[in-house]
């Protein structure tokens, strides 16, 4: 019997994330004008809280089992490596689907703190799905994730008005290989694309003098379920972990409602086409929150 496909399902399918009852409840996860700020001017804003002590429990709990290649419900990641780097001491687990597997990692997709917060870094829009990542650095070999801008690997999808969101299920610091991000390079335009897991600074062979000197990194350390969001153009990258801590992390992304293709070939390993110039929506795509039913 195969495994039940929850993309099937554009709402929550557990009572892990309620939903709010009314209006006035959607207060209580609204940023602030001050963080709306911050990510205007420097491109992310890091240690929102989006997780609460059970809902990471269970979430640490169904990572383990699906990170195992013998799942029943493997074949629904459109990507999976156990190594992406493909060398042993230097390890990152990266796949991509798992919100099609299990109800958790479906169900953060309707994470009221999330949607809400998505919504009013842009600008007060309807949010829809793009897809998820599952990032783990295991202790002491895990490897490094190359700088780059995300967008530069979404090119299919357009015009450029996509939002990421990554929330650690592990407190990340710069020992076991938190973020860094290059504040303000969100505005420096798109560039040119490095190998994922490739070497570190492969990017900066396309950068300007100009880009080179403003080249600052800054890390961010987080607490687990504190998320941190970013602009599709912002160049940032994570370093090697050197800990004994795990470094575990799930990535949400997602776009403006009203994105369009860019391809008619496929943009997602088992997903249909949709023809360039269409509009992304559908199955695998599904409307996540409109700030007017908010209201």
């Amino acid at each position: 019997m195969s495994h039940p496909d929850l993309s099937l399902h554009h709402a929550p399918v557990s009572d892990l994330f309620p939903w709010p009852k009314k209006p006035s409840d959607w207060d209580a996860y609204r940023l602030s004008n001050e963080h709306l700020r911050f990510f205007e001017e420097y491109g992310y804003l890091a240690n929102v809280r989006l997780f609460d002590v059970a809902q990471m429990r269970r979430l640490r709990e169904e990572l383990v089992e699906i990170m195992d290649p013998s799942h029943p419900g493997h074949d629904l990641y459109y990507e999976f490596a156990s190594n992406e780097s493909t060398d042993p001491d230097t390890v990152i687990f990266h796949a991509l689907g798992a919100w099609r597997i299990t109800a958790a990692y479906h169900d953060i997709l309707w994470n009221p703190a999330f949607v809400m917060a998505a919504s009013q870094l842009f600008g007060n829009a309807a949010v829809r799905f793009w897809h998820d990542q599952l990032f783990c650095k295991p202790p002491r070999n895990g490897g490094v994730v190359a700088w780059h801008q995300d967008y530069s690997y979404w090119t299919r999808t357009g015009p450029i008005q996509h939002l990421t969101c990554w929330i650690g299920l592990d407190d990340t610091d710069i020992d076991n290989g938190c973020l860094h991000y290059i504040p303000g390079s969100h505005r420096w335009g798109l560039l040119r694309k490095p190998v994922l897991a490739g070497e570190m600074d492969g990017l900066k062979a396309f950068l300007t003098g100009e880009q080179l000197a403003a080249f600052h990194p800054v890390p961010v350390t987080m607490k687990a379920g504190e998320g941190v969001f970013h602009h599709p153009l912002m160049v940032h990258g994570s370093f090697e972990n050197r800990s004994d801590r795990p470094r575990r992390g799930v990535v949400i992304n997602v776009f403006k409602d009203g994105t369009r293709s860019n391809s008619d070939e496929v943009l997602l390993h088992g997903v249909p086409p949709i023809p360039a110039g269409s509009p992304m929506q559908g199955r695998f795509f599904p409307l996540l929150f409109d700030p007017h039913n908010a209201r």
